[in-house]
């Protein structure tokens, strides 16, 4: 082989794994996978905790400590969830923290771990920016979801009250 043949068999081999690089795992599955399973901890401290990979639900008592509670989602209920992070396409956000040097105290924090179809991601948002990144709502929304649907069953309401504040 010449070496004006070589160089271009490199080119051809390099150019050729661009199309590669496209992966398909930044969209989730149209249907809900089996192994769908989230956890998101929140709030100052990061001390709530709603988890479906154990079922429990851990609520920040504030001067108190917190209380954790077995309480499953319902498949049902995972499922509009699951739909909810599909329309945002959770697996693939990317602008989670903002452009900003201007920070706050106390703040709250949200941890994500979720499992979908054998893969695990993990992403977090942080409250400490004054100003919020362009996906940071997307995911508080979510979040919100989801909470609303826990505080909504009547185990989660028999908790106590939290109690004190954060300064």
């Amino acid at each position: 082989m010449k070496p004006g043949q070589i160089l271009l068999f490199i080119f051809a081999f390099f150019l050729s794994g661009c199309g590669l690089n496209n992966n398909t795992n930044d969209v989730m599955p149209e249907e809900m996978p089996s192994d769908f399973d989230f956890s998101v901890k929140f709030g100052v401290g990061k001390r709530n905790e709603i988890d479906t990979f154990e079922g429990k639900i851990t609520k920040d008592l504030v001067d108190d400590g917190t209380a954790t509670i077995i309480l499953p989602i319902t498949i049902e209920e995972k499922a509009k969830i699951y739909e909810k992070m599909k329309t945002i396409n959770i697996i693939s956000m990317k602008d989670l923290v903002p452009k900003t040097e201007c920070m706050t105290k106390p703040y709250s924090e949200d941890e994500w771990k979720i499992t979908i179809d054998g893969e695990t991601i993990t992403t977090s948002i942080s409250g400490a920016y004054c100003e919020k990144a362009i996906d940071e709502n997307k995911l508080i929304d979510i979040r919100n979801y989801i909470r609303n649907i826990v505080q909504s069953k009547g185990e989660y309401k028999k908790l106590p009250e939290a109690t004190g504040g954060y300064e």
